[in-house]
């Protein structure tokens, strides 16, 4: 059997461009590998819970709200609303995830003057990459935070040892869906140039336990028919289970593959 060369891997420090990368093999969605688990939900919540208890929270990206779910365990007295390009967010405003649903993107101008200055938090977990202009995306979550608001960003490190020993096969250098790669320091000087002080930069917590299993998915994915690929199902669940082994040494090391921001909107910028 021959195989087909894998195609370029795009630069990690495409900041605010669009990757390189639309031939790239992806990662299969229903295997949920980079799915976000509750417990992980749960932390990103509980990274807040130092700051005076929001009024309103914004969940960017929510599709069937699963965040506001689990944050309402930690903050029963806030009002959640959740915003999604997909009607996912009405379902889970059925399911009384969500008090307010809005379908759309937070870039269009109907949905901004909408929200205006309505929210003590704008949380955006694992949603920045997949923007046509995170530039833009961050003025607009600025827009809808009121003065002194938070922003809760959490995104894949693309300076993390697995971008760089993984290269072309790590996940997030994979289309459809990861348009940026964005470094720590990138968002951040973006960030105060908009305003915003930052409050704190974690390398550690966030980490998500899938590079391996995700990188051997899409290489049997890439090299094997789809039913031989489907054959070697144990490989993924062997690299899975290495995946979770070495998550807590890894998070604490420069293999830890997301990081998290909270940043203040500056408390004198107009509403």
């Amino acid at each position: 059997m021959t195989a087909t060369a894998p195609p370029e891997r795009p630069r990690a420090d495409c900041a605010f461009s669009l990757g390189a990368c639309r031939d790239q093999p992806y990662v299969p969605r229903h295997l949920g590998l980079t799915r976000l688990p509750s417990g992980r939900l749960r932390a990103a919540a509980r990274a807040v819970l130092s700051f005076p208890e929001p009024e309103s929270w914004l969940d960017v990206g929510t599709g069937y709200a699963r965040f506001p779910e689990v944050a309402k365990e930690l903050f029963p007295y806030t009002a959640f609303d959740g915003l999604d390009p997909t009607y996912r967010v009405l379902h889970a405003r059925v399911a009384e995830r969500v008090e307010e649903a809005h379908v759309g993107n937070l870039t269009d101008g109907r949905i901004k003057a909408r929200l205006r200055a309505r929210y003590d938090i704008v949380s955006m977990l694992r949603h920045l990459e997949h923007t046509p202009d995170p530039r833009e995306e961050l003025r607009a979550a600025l827009t809808v935070l009121r003065p002194g608001g938070l922003l809760l960003l959490e995104l894949p490190d693309p300076r993390c040892v697995f971008a760089l020993l993984l290269g072309r096969w790590w996940t997030p250098h994979s289309r459809p869906g990861h348009l940026h790669l964005i470094p720590l320091g990138t968002l951040c000087r973006e960030l105060e140039s908009q305003g915003c002080t930052i409050l704190s930069a974690d390398r550690r917590t966030p980490h998500l336990p899938y590079d391996l299993a995700a990188t051997t998915s899409r290489a049997l994915s890439f090299f094997l028919p789809s039913l031989l690929s489907r054959a070697c199902a144990p490989l993924v669940a062997v690299a899975w289970t290495l995946d979770h082994i070495l998550a807590p040494v890894l998070r604490h090391t420069r293999f830890s593959n997301t990081y998290r921001v909270i940043a203040r909107k500056d408390p004198t910028a107009r509403a």
